[in-house]
């Protein structure tokens, strides 16, 4: 089986959580981003932290952290970036900073649809979740060049990629990810 490095997205802002580092948050006792550490270490060979704040902080749950190599917080794109660049393996998943209750089965999974694809991306009903993907690290070349050009939305880049959307409409619950205060305190 081919290995897989995991690209953990916490490096935003939480503007919609009052401008607070969104995967430091605690939730039951831990970090979210602690949560998702937990559900995503036994998916992959390796993890990478992309941050742009709390760099020390994240570095304490044990994952190399590695910063946006693209200046401004220009989203998660720039997070996937900044990781395809600092992993190991010819394939890498990307999942958000704040999605606590990720698929156990995420990777093997979205590993199963890929196929000859550049990247597959979880599904669930008709809403895809652009953060939650398997991608080749092979489309770094082309990130960096629609990063270079000014381009920030996941949805214009994917779509110069052969994507494959895989359902997760089982697991609907794994893509839940927590935005506000308010949602953090319902969880």
């Amino acid at each position: 089986m081919q290995g897989i490095s995991g690209i953990v997205l916490a490096g935003g802002l939480g503007r919609r959580m009052g401008g607070v580092d969104k995967g430091l948050q605690m939730l039951r006792g831990k970090a979210m981003v602690e949560h998702v550490l937990a559900r995503l270490t036994p998916q992959v060979d390796e993890i990478v932290i992309n941050a742009n704040q709390n760099l020390e902080r994240y570095g304490a749950f044990g994952h190399r952290v590695v910063p946006d190599r693209v200046g401004g917080f220009a989203g998660p794109l720039a997070g996937l970036h900044a990781g395809l660049a600092a992993v190991s393996q010819s394939l890498a998943v990307t999942v958000p900073c704040d999605s606590p209750f990720l698929a156990s089965d995420l990777v093997a999974r979205l590993q199963q649809h890929l196929g000859a694809n550049d990247l597959a991306v979880a599904k669930t009903g008709d809403q895809p979740h652009p953060v939650f993907a398997l991608v080749r690290r092979s489309v770094a070349g082309n990130l960096e060049a629609f990063l270079a050009g000014g381009g920030r939305k996941i949805d214009a880049w994917y779509a110069s990629l052969k994507v494959v959307e895989v359902n997760f409409g089982d697991e609907a619950d794994a893509f839940r990810n927590i935005n506000t205060l308010e949602e953090l305190g319902r969880a």
